[in-house]
């Protein structure tokens, strides 16, 4: 049922790398559109509020039932300390290794691994794009999650994880490319 995954906990803190930035800029923008269908960066941070701490207890092999949280005032210092969890988790070989459980079902670790990669990524190129802020990362580690997610998507899709893939050139950008394989549209603005 699950496609096999590479371990790339190499790759987790360049994917991490844009978000604190983005975050505390998000903070003073909450209700701007982000490409999430519908969704504002309050909705966005209050999504990675829920689902961070959850693919961090995975890699730990102990995740806590994922919880709707709302912002607080200090949503960003306390998301913060969340994904570096996550990331110092996810950089571990260790937790790509054997068979992990997430909401109650047994999921090999490498693709709750690849799901927090790609993950980190998308929702940066999100709040990016809300934010009308520029996000990059390096063409490596783009091509890693392009191929990550060419194998991931299909599953994705059939559990309502994301959308059907945008048609975008085969000369376009490399990070089109990936935001495109995901469901989203590169050139919309929200």
């Amino acid at each position: 049922m699950f496609p096999d995954f590479a371990a790339r906990p190499h790759l987790i803190g360049a994917a991490a790398a844009p978000h604190e930035e983005l975050v505390a800029d998000a903070a003073g923008d909450l209700d701007a559109l982000v490409p999430c269908e519908g969704w504002t960066v309050r909705d966005l941070a209050e999504h990675l509020m829920t689902w961070t701490p959850v693919l961090a207890g995975a890699g730990r092999g102990t995740p806590p039932e994922p919880t709707t949280r709302a912002l607080g005032d200090d949503w960003p210092t306390v998301l913060g300390a969340e994904r570096d969890d996550l990331v110092a988790v996810w950089s571990d070989p260790q937790a790509w290794t054997g068979t992990t459980t997430m909401t109650s079902s047994e999921i090999p670790s490498a693709v709750v691994g690849t799901m927090a990669l790609c993950e980190l990524v998308l929702h940066g190129w999100d709040l990016a794009t809300g934010l009308r802020r520029p996000v990059a990362w390096d063409e490596g580690l783009l091509e890693e999650v392009h191929d990550a997610l060419t194998a991931l998507t299909p599953l994705g899709r059939q559990m309502g994880a994301f959308g059907a893939a945008v048609d975008v050139t085969r000369d376009a950008p490399l990070l089109d490319r990936v935001v495109a394989l995901a469901g989203r549209d590169p050139a919309r603005t929200p």
